[in-house]
């Protein structure tokens, strides 16, 4: 954990390594944890948990690794993800509620029912998404305290 320059918040960084599902939701459980020694509303907790792990959980299955960063400011909580490719060819597809283009394998673990971004923006009060075919996608999310 450490203080961001201006001294405004906390900044929290958690490498995410692709299938490695065995690990996958640690970083999500540890953001829980820091918000709940902070006093922070289980609300904003709630939402912010749910965000990280399903952030957490795309990297994962859709990418060659990335990164989560957290940054604890006095009024709000900001999320970034950033992968590194393959990139989504279709935003607004991959928006919509069920649609998935993880793996048989992959959903045979429980996963990729095509939740994630939604869920992640559901529990955003501020939601961005950027991705580039190739090169990778990154997703911020705010939530206000």
């Amino acid at each position: 954990m450490d203080l961001n320059e201006k001294n405004t918040g906390i900044k929290l960084e958690y490498e995410i390594i692709k299938d490695d599902f065995a690990r996958a939701g640690e970083a999500s459980s540890s953001i829980k944890k820091v918000l709940r020694q902070l006093g922070i509303d289980a609300g904003v907790i709630r939402k912010t948990a749910i965000a990280t792990y399903e952030a957490e959980i795309n990297v994962v299955i859709h990418s060659e690794g990335g990164k989560i960063t957290v940054y604890i400011k006095p009024d709000r909580i900001e999320i970034i993800a950033k992968d590194n490719g393959p990139g989504i060819k279709d935003i607004d597809l991959a928006m919509q509620k069920g649609f998935s283009t993880a793996s048989h394998k992959v959903r045979e673990l429980g996963f990729g029912a095509g939740m994630g971004l939604p869920n992640m923006k559901r529990s955003s009060d501020d939601f961005y998404i950027k991705s580039e075919v190739g090169k990778g996608t990154t997703v911020k999310m705010i939530i206000n305290l």
